[in-house]
Order: C-alpha cells, then structure tokens, then sequence
C-alpha cells in the first residue's frame, strides 16, 4: 500500500509540476503554437505559461529516476541543479526525497534568478550569438521559487538558494557531497563553471544530468571539454529524450 501511495503522490506532483494536469498554454515566441500540444509538453519542446518547469515530463521523469537510483543505491550527497527557472525539477526531486523518508539530503538551487547572463565572447567564444539574457520569461526572482516549492508543501531547511551568476557563486556551493549534479545553463559559461567546480564533489556511483545537451551545441561543448580537461570517460551517455541527457561517476 505503502509504494501505491507513494506513486500515486509523485504522479500527481509531476503532471501539476509540468502541467499536464491542467494543461496550460505556452509562452508565445517564434513559431510556437498558441494551444497546449501534449507531445511539445512530454519532451519539453516549449515553455509553459504556468506550469513550475519546461523540462517536460521524460526529463522530469529522469530527475525522479536518478533520486530513487541514489537512495536505492545508498549513494551520499545533495541533489544540486545550477539553472532552475521556476524550480520545477528542485521541487520534483525535493518530493521524491520526501516521499522516501529522506531528511538528511539537501536540494540546493543554483542561478541568478534574473536570467542569463549575456555571453562572456572573449572568455568563452563558444557562447558568440547566445541570446538568452534577451528573454524576461526565463528571468524568475527567487522568492517566487521559495512560493513554488510552499506551494507543494516541501520548502524546509534542507533546500538551498544560491543566488547569483555561476562564475561567482559555484565556490559557494554548501554540499562537500552531491549525489545527483542537474546541469541547465543553456550555454558553454554556465556550463563549464559548475563542472568546474562541482563535478569532483559527485560520489562514486552519483549522476550527472545535462538538460539541453543536445538543443546548445555549447552546453555539449562544455561537457566534453571538461571531461577532456580531467581525463574522465563516462561509461556511457544516456539519452532521456533526444534533448537532455545523464552519465554516471564511476
């Protein structure tokens, strides 16, 4: 009874998370369709006016999947994503968490909460063209993430904000462990800081999520530098739904 009710409450969390429970329109830009389209909004191909995350439900899906791995697994550490609009992903792993008993992990949310940062072209020439910092709707303060995770009755102590642009604040990162490291930059800077400074704090037997490896060339750009730079060769690139994708530290 007890695994019945526990599905039952993460199914629910995450159709009202990314929306499929009431299935809310998207943001209109480009060539985006003005009504709900189930499809756009399983593989995350666009960006709700109202549900709490764009990942969709495969990659919401896989951030369910690699918390129950580490728990079922006894693999030590927080669930940490740098880049988390409106907190969608944190709250779902956050729910998991809870729905397993597990107080003793943090969730910590890593952005600036006021939209990308324009790219840096000098540093990183890879970034030439980004124009994310360009669009409102991905700029969400963070006291609207702390309402989104009341809302769900999962805000405590053990969820983190840390606010501010990844070049300044990855040093600042509380966890000395991370068992699930979620990567959604949406560029190489915002990509390769966190990597930089967090990837050597995932345990063995830990994952790492990238969100839009295969939508930002940059972003995959970053991994496979980083993974260059360190001389790490996961056993293998998973693929959750032909955008994002997951590895393990071994």
């Amino acid at each position: 009874m007890l695994a019945e009710l526990r599905e039952q409450y993460l199914t629910t969390v995450a159709r009202a998370l990314d929306g499929t429970i009431y299935e809310d329109p998207p943001i209109l830009f480009g060539d985006t369709k003005p009504n709900y389209d189930s499809k756009n909004r399983e593989y995350g191909w666009d960006w709700p006016s109202v549900a709490f995350t764009m990942v969709g439900s495969k990659r919401l899906a896989n951030v369910r999947a690699m918390v129950e791995s580490v728990i079922g697994n006894r693999v030590p550490g927080d669930f940490v994503e740098t880049g988390v609009w409106r907190g969608g992903a944190s709250i779902f792993a956050k729910a998991v968490l809870f729905a397993y008993g597990q107080n003793d992990r943090r969730v910590v949310l890593c952005d600036s909460f006021q939209g990308l940062p324009e790219p840096n072209e000098e540093l990183y020439p890879e970034d030439k063209g980004s124009d994310f910092h360009k669009y409102d709707a991905l700029a969400v303060s963070a006291d609207t993430v702390r309402a989104n995770f009341e809302k769900f009755g999962l805000l405590d102590d053990q969820v983190v904000f840390i606010e501010g642009f990844f070049k300044d604040t990855m040093p600042l990162v509380p966890s000395e462990q991370i068992a699930v490291l979620r990567l959604d930059g949406d560029m190489y800077e915002s990509t390769i800081d966190p990597l930089r400074h967090l990837f050597g704090k995932v345990s063995k037997g830990g994952w790492i999520i990238v969100d839009d490896y295969h939508v930002v060339p940059a972003a995959k750009a970053a991994v496979h530098d980083y993974l260059d730079e360190v001389g790490y060769q996961p056993p293998a690139i998973n693929e959750i739904d032909g955008v994002g994708v997951y590895f393990q530290k071994v």
